[in-house]
């Protein structure tokens, strides 16, 4: 079945990075666009990012856009959310996704607090 399990949260001052990644099994893994995506407390979940399968195309949400890069390796079947000059409003539950055989699959979530 899929697994998508996320790791790297923490806590972080302003201004910090943190590198999040994403390692993926239960499926063909590199056929498959992978979303980062994003919940803080009492709003909604949002995208913060899309990578295609290969890998050669990017799309960041305008809140984060310069600021955080995703990428993935597709011999590690993992993918990653590299997040710098963090905000206080970056706080939120992270979570990878796939969308795969019309139903959209989620990780657990890891936990990331911007906050001095």
């Amino acid at each position: 079945q899929v697994q998508l399990v996320e790791s790297g949260g923490g806590l972080v001052q302003p201004g910090g990075s943190l590198r999040l990644s994403c390692a993926a099994s239960g499926f063909s893994f590199s056929t498959y666009a992978l979303n980062w995506y994003r919940q803080a407390p009492g709003k909604e979940r949002e995208l913060v990012a899309t990578i295609t399968s290969l890998g050669d195309n990017t799309d960041h949400a305008d809140s984060v856009k310069g600021r955080f890069t995703i990428t993935r390796d597709n011999a590690k079947n993992t993918m990653y959310l590299q997040m710098n000059s963090l905000k206080p409003e970056d706080t939120a539950v992270y979570y990878c996704s796939v969308y795969r055989l019309l139903r959209r699959y989620w990780g657990q979530g890891t936990q990331v607090t911007v906050s001095s």
